[in-house]
């Protein structure tokens, strides 16, 4: 396979993965020159030790095969500050950290436009297949090419590009600029949705797939665990006052019918994100997606990336450590082997090279660790924010100084600095010492330090490895380990220490041999 520039690492990592001559296979067993299909499949929100913690009671078709059969990573992490799904997509198909390719968060504050945006929002494209606003997404914020794109300009594009996943970033973001298409989940009308910026009308595929209504077939159901309850002894008991749940129920079984029942006639479809189908819903589809678009049918490898995104909104509701969530594993590990043996009965599990990796990690929740006396709290960001503007208006006159805050970064009112004549460097500098000040904050650093020094370890690399001169905000926080985000809803996000960025990294399949790999990988 030609790999262009942009892609190299992947073209170091697979050739380092490949095994010596096989003269003893068949002919048939035969791994091809290049993949007929490369398959990434990205979990969100999944612990590294979720592999270990819940091993003894995964089957052995799934992550087990691909752990034992495979290549598998044991010390990849990202080395970035904000570890948030989109940026996680962005850096594992672009090989790129987010002051390279731009997806520095979910969202992001544009000064010039004075709004928050969307990694993905576009108001040139219209969505196909569902709700106005669900669809109007394309790649035009990420700012580099992804190994999507450099498959098909390697190939003269001549290979085909998909990406499937709930979220619309996780879908976009990961099949790229070139792909040919990209498909997300509508919550409001269950349906499967693109954008004009991918095509002109959905396939004929996708509407007899949407046609099924299977969300209706999952919603009609209730969610109970695998096992019985008492057996879960990996997580801490089914009822726990920390879990937010469904409209405050928080334990099993989980009538899906009525929770996502507006009334008679209407249903809330997005429910489904928050549950174990969610992901069994997006394999079906990507498998529908490789019978219909014969993707891997020629020697020109096509490739796929398949989002599974049900975890990122139930370690919302549920939490790292929760029933809910180590069933939702349990359930995945079986939609995983479900998967591999489609692959293996329809193109030969030597034909297809499967990547399988996180967007990032989930940390527990503080008051769970305070609870066993580990140091831990949550930062009030919007009352640390209010106390901010009045020091500002004290040492500067009254004035809106802050413009946003989101993910740790502070964004200040540029414009009042530059009319009021006052040194951007000055108020950075008195921002960053105020911060600091804060209980749970660890460190504050200023773009302009970010801009002119440069870091090679530590946490500051990690600041630097994430900010972008034009997206990011004036003054970055880092916050204490076990320390997160409060409101509870972002409690999930943003920690750089192990929990949220240590994740599996997982190759099997063509040309794949077993082995560890212990040595330290950047995603």
């Amino acid at each position: 396979m030609k790999i262009r520039k942009g892609t190299m690492m992947w073209a170091a990592a697979i050739s380092m993965l490949s095994p010596f001559p096989l003269q003893a296979q068949n002919h048939k067993n035969l791994p091809p020159e290049k993949p007929r299909l490369i398959v990434t499949m990205v979990i969100d929100q999944f612990r590294y030790d979720y592999l270990s913690r819940f091993w003894d009671k995964l089957g052995e078709d799934g992550f087990k095969k691909m752990v034992q059969e495979g290549s598998f990573c044991k010390n990849a992490s990202y080395d970035y500050l904000v570890n948030e799904t989109a940026a996680g997509h962005a850096t594992i198909s672009t090989g790129a950290y987010p002051s390279q390719h731009g997806i520095i968060a979910n969202r992001w504050y544009a000064g010039l436009q004075d709004e928050v945006v969307y990694c993905v929002g576009d108001d040139n494209v219209q969505t196909l297949g569902g709700s106005y606003e669900s669809g109007r997404c394309s790649p035009s914020m990420l700012l580099a090419s992804t190994l999507g794109d450099e498959l098909k300009l390697s190939d003269n594009f001549r290979s085909i590009t998909v990406g499937v996943a709930l979220d619309a970033s996780a879908a976009i973001l990961s099949a790229g600029h070139a792909a040919d298409q990209a498909f997300w989940y509508d919550g409001a009308t269950g349906n499967w949705v693109s954008s004009t910026y991918y095509m002109d009308s959905l396939p004929g595929w996708v509407d007899s797939f949407n046609a099924k209504k299977l969300p209706e077939t999952y919603l009609d159901r209730k969610w109970e665990t695998l096992y019985p309850v008492g057996q879960y002894t990996e997580s801490w008991g089914d009822t726990n006052a920390l879990e937010h749940g469904f409209s405050g129920r928080n334990y099993f079984p989980y009538d899906l019918n009525a929770l996502s029942r507006i009334n008679r006639s209407q249903r809330d479809y997005s429910i489904l994100k928050s549950t174990p189908f969610g992901n069994l819903f997006t394999i079906d589809f990507a498998i529908a997606c490789i019978i219909s678009d014969s993707l891997g049918m020629d020697n020109d490898p096509d490739m796929l990336t398949v989002g599974l995104s049900a975890g990122e909104y139930i370690g919302k509701r549920f939490g790292s450590n929760s029933v809910e969530m180590q069933d939702a594993v349990l359930r995945m590990d079986r939609d995983v082997a479900h998967f591999l043996s489609f692959l293996d009965e329809t193109l030969g599990e030597q034909n297809v090279l499967v990547i399988l990796t996180a967007d990032h990690g989930l940390t527990y929740y503080p008051d769970y660790l305070k609870g066993h006396r580990i140091p831990a709290g949550e930062f009030r960001y919007n009352s640390a924010v209010s106390l901010l503007g009045a020091y500002l208006n004290i040492a500067y006159g009254k004035g809106n100084w802050v413009r946003h805050y989101y993910a740790q970064q502070i964004y200040l009112n540029r414009d009042l600095i530059e009319d009021s004549q006052i040194s951007l460097r000055e108020i950075q500098d008195k921002v960053a010492r105020f911060m600091i000040q804060f209980e749970g904050v660890s460190n504050a650093m200023t773009s302009y330090s970010l801009e002119e020094g440069s870091y090679t370890e530590g946490i500051y690399r990690k600041m630097q490895n994430g900010y972008h001169q034009k997206r990011s905000g004036d003054v970055i926080i880092n916050l204490s380990p076990g320390w997160s985000e409060s409101p509870a809803q972002n409690a999930s996000y943003h920690s750089s220490y192990a929990a949220d960025n240590h994740v599996p990294l997982v190759w099997y399949g063509w040309k794949i041999r077993h082995t560890t790999v212990s040595r330290p990988v950047a995603m």
